[in-house]
């Protein structure tokens, strides 16, 4: 009981905090997510053993550069990003045996599946230059129905396993639940907002964060799985680190970007 209480009261702090963030300004949102940013740094680089002082310093670095070539930056994000995360789809579904990976191929993935991701997380608010919090909000509510229904689908008639080697408790009755319910949110908040926006937009953007939410979630299983370890930190009591929380949504955002820009922009 203990847990459950600890596991509940650490969920409506970081939802309390999250939502606070983004909808007070567009600098607070900003500040919570560099900082988000700078811890899953930190866990990714426990996790794959990581020199830490080189990891804040790429990070930091790549921010700066990014920053200053503002104009082209993004594209220029999505051009790695993009082609990373297909890189660890076929990585995923292969499930080849690892050597284990040097320096260099470390820092890679700490840039391509932490550092880029985040800066695109940053841009997510965004409908050109005008500051839409409510859009965030709206793709955080679609990932916490989709791992909530998935689950809950999974629990009540999951009888496949999804991907049993990385993720033992996942079920493909769990996912199709996921997608279904994740719809349904994509439904309620096309007819009950005003963002500017077509249902198509809102249901190809609640498929991609089941879709690429739940690929996201089984890619940073596989990290632990090769750490040996259960969560990526313990920031949060009863949920783990940060890169635990914020696994879908790092995963998912060069995607949910490249929406953004065929779909509403």
């Amino acid at each position: 009981m203990n847990e459950v209480v600890t596991r509940t009261l650490s969920g409506i702090v970081y939802i309390a905090l999250l939502i606070g963030a983004i909808l007070f300004s567009e600098y607070t949102f900003q500040a919570l997510f560099s900082v988000f940013l700078l811890i899953a740094v930190y866990e990714f680089c426990k996790l794959y053993t990581i020199n830490k002082v080189a990891g804040f310093g790429i990070a930091i670095a790549i921010s700066s550069i990014l920053y200053f070539i503002h104009n082209n930056s993004l594209n220029t994000i999505l051009l790695i990003s993009v082609p990373f995360s297909i890189f660890l789809i076929v990585d995923l579904i292969q499930n080849k045996p690892h050597k284990q990976p040097n320096q260099l191929q470390k820092l890679t993935h700490l840039i391509g599946y932490v550092i880029l991701p985040f800066l695109i997380i940053l841009q997510l608010p965004y409908i050109g230059n005008v500051y839409t919090p409510l859009l965030l909000i709206s793709i955080f509510i679609m990932i916490w129905c989709n791992d909530t229904f998935a689950y809950i689908c999974g629990k009540l008639l999951g009888k496949h396993k999804l991907y049993e080697k990385i993720s033992p408790k996942k079920t493909i009755e769990g996912f199709i639940g996921g997608v279904i319910f994740t719809q349904i949110a994509a439904l309620i908040i096309y007819y009950n907002t005003q963002l500017n926006a077509s249902l198509l937009f809102w249901l190809v953007l609640a498929f991609v964060v089941s879709l690429m939410g739940t690929i996201g979630d089984l890619i940073e299983s596989k990290y632990k799985r090769q750490a040996g370890v259960k969560d990526s930190g313990a920031i949060m009591p009863g949920h783990g680190g940060i890169l635990d929380r914020l696994d879908s949504i790092i995963f998912a955002a060069p995607f949910l970007f490249l929406i953004y820009k065929n779909f509403y922009f």
